[in-house]
């Protein structure tokens, strides 16, 4: 049972959904996401797209977990029964925008501005560039704060 004035878990509304790759970007965009979940009174949802390439072996070799991801949602306050680790299959971008039109929508999604495959001279990577074209609920596309993650 939540404190009285506290939402729990299954009355809140939408989460807030966030990208993550394992890069500095992604873990900027998770802290950031996290900050802004506990504003909002609202869960957060960590997605990491995993397509086809890394399904064979042949795609990144970094493993990615949610491990990290949910230490930098819980070091920002984040209490981590509201942090919820999502593997979902596809590339990033339609991974995403296929959340943001679930059933029980988002309130926001959160993408760090480049990821772990990015060129470094590179603003935006594709993902978010995508998301900023097609994304129907509010983006937030976050840059890497140099020693902030």
């Amino acid at each position: 049972m939540s404190p009285p004035g506290s939402a729990g878990p299954e009355e809140r509304g939408a989460p807030v959904v966030v990208g993550y790759d394992g890069s500095p970007d992604a873990g900027s965009a998770v802290a950031w996401a996290a900050r802004t979940a506990l504003a909002l009174g609202a869960r957060l949802r960590v997605v990491h797209a995993v397509g086809l390439l890394e399904h064979a072996g042949l795609g990144a070799t970094t493993v990615v977990d949610g491990d990290a991801a949910r230490a930098i949602a819980i070091s920002e306050g984040m209490d981590q029964l509201d942090v919820e680790w999502c593997v979902v299959d596809g590339d990033p971008c339609t991974a995403l925008l296929r959340m943001a039109g679930s059933p029980e929508g988002v309130a926001l999604l959160v993408v760090g501005s480049r990821g772990a495959s990015a060129h470094p001279s590179s603003l935006l990577g594709s993902t978010s560039l995508e998301l900023a074209e097609h994304a129907p609920v509010p983006l937030t596309i976050v840059p890497w704060a140099h020693g902030s993650v």
